[in-house]
C-alpha cells in the first residue's frame, strides 16, 4: 500500500470520526427538532459502521505482523466486501 493511500485513509478516517463527534455535540444540545435529529442519527450510524469498518481493517492488518528469523515482516490480505 502506497504512503498516499494511507495518509488518505487515515485523514478520511479522522475527518469521519471529527464529523461524528459533532453530530453528538450537536445532538445533546437539544436545539435539533425531529427530523434534524433522524438525519443526525442516520448520518452518524452510516459513520460508526464506515469507522468501525476502518478499525476492524487495522486491526487485521497489525495481526498479520508475524516474527520470522528475528524480523518482523507483513503479510498483505484483502479486506472481504459485504
Amino acid at each position: 500500500m502506497s504512503a498516499e493511500k494511507t495518509k488518505t485513509g487515515e485523514e478520511a478516517f479522522e475527518a469521519s470520526l471529527a464529523r461524528l463527534e459533532t453530530i453528538v455535540k450537536e445532538m445533546e444540545s437539544g436545539q435539533l427538532s425531529l427530523d434534524q435529529m433522524l438525519a443526525h442519527f442516520e448520518e452518524g450510524s452510516a459513520l460508526v459502521k464506515k469507522c468501525g469498518n476502518k478499525l476492524n481493517e487495522v486491526e487485521k492488518k497489525i495481526e498479520k505482523l508475524i516474527q520470522k528469523d528475528d524480523e518482523i515482516t507483513t503479510e498483505s490480505f484483502e479486506l472481504e466486501q459485504s
